[in-house]
């Protein structure tokens, strides 16, 4: 039986470049292009993370509306981005030197949310009175 690597489950130096690199296309593609859908119209996306697939065939885009809060809010983006994600796809391609452009996963980015949490966590009157001491 084959052994796992101690890094198993954490993404390669190539993962990691990849979805850098998508990352800053894919934000460039969104800034330029007008798309169609009227959810997406008058709005602007936050890109937040591009987490690849080993093989960088798919690609998991985390994005969030700028300026709406809401978790509403952002599933209504990520569906709407997920309807266009073959255009997306094709307009990606002619951005990046790839060996193959990735399909494109669009999720709702909740990261923001945790960091709020644990802000408030860590100002709360209890919680800074164990951190002091």
């Amino acid at each position: 039986m084959a052994r796992k690597p101690a890094s198993a489950g954490m993404p390669s130096q190539r993962q990691l470049r990849a979805g850098e690199i998508i990352r800053h296309a894919l934000a460039d593609v969104l800034t330029r292009e007008d798309l169609r859908d009227p959810d997406l119209a008058n709005v602007i996306i936050t890109v937040g993370e591009v987490r690849c697939s080993p093989d960088l065939r798919h690609a998991n885009v985390f994005v969030t509306p700028l300026g709406d809060d809401t978790q509403e809010g952002r599933d209504k983006l990520a569906e709407a981005l997920t309807r266009a994600a073959a255009f997306l796809r094709g307009k990606l391609g002619r951005e990046i030197d790839m060996k193959f452009t990735p399909q494109l996963h669009f999720i709702a980015d909740k990261s923001y949310d945790e960091a709020t949490h644990i802000d408030r966590l860590l100002a709360d009157p209890r919680v800074k009175r164990d951190l002091e001491d």
